[in-house]
């Protein structure tokens, strides 16, 4: 019984330590960086940050992954698809999912952030005048939107997120889409 005991407190405590000892490929990239910085190897220390930066991206696209709606009534998901292209072209960090409906159309919804693109972006969603020549203005929940020709719905969100809904769906699936998204939390990120 004792050694039962030592047993189960061992496995105890090894369940305690171990998460703690997991390694964080961003911090172990950050430090490399930061020990070839300080060796005076500028290329190892750029090439460790650019993975570090590469890696944040990527875990940035995981939680944008989960923020995409889920399948409204009578529509089918595909699983989501993430993409982190680091600052080299212009920084993009995205998730998007693909929706099929009963019609056999679909909706895509993107969410985009990590890039200077979207900033610009937003300039054009500011300026009705602009914006006005691209489609028309419309509020999804409290964001103000663009509306395409065609149906395609552009927001940004907290001035640094691009929500785009778009697909051969028609334009009233792509706005209950769009109402769908989480913005409430997107724009929290």
């Amino acid at each position: 019984m004792p050694m039962l005991r030592s047993l189960f407190a061992a496995v105890f405590l090894s369940a305690l330590v171990l998460p703690a000892l997991a390694a964080d490929d961003i911090l172990d990239a950050i430090d490399a960086a930061r020990k070839a910085y300080q060796a005076g190897d500028m290329a190892g220390a750029k090439q460790s940050l650019d993975l570090a930066s590469q890696l944040v991206g990527q875990k940035n696209a995981e939680s944008f992954a989960a923020l995409l709606p889920a399948a409204l009534p009578g529509w089918k998901a595909e699983q989501a698809e993430t993409t982190s292209v680091g600052v080299t072209v212009f920084g993009v960090t995205s998730a998007s999912r693909r929706y099929t409906g009963p019609d056999g159309r679909d909706v895509e919804v993107r969410i985009t952030g990590d890039s200077t693109l979207v900033v610009q972006f937003a300039q054009f969603l500011i300026n009705p005048t602009i914006a006005g020549a691209m489609g028309k203005l419309i509020r999804v929940g409290d964001q103000q939107a663009l509306q395409t020709h065609e149906g395609s719905i552009n927001m940004v969100v907290a001035n640094k997120f691009l929500v785009t809904v778009d697909g051969s769906a028609d334009a009233a699936s792509k706005l209950a889409y769009a109402h769908a998204v989480d913005t409430a939390k997107l724009s929290k990120m």
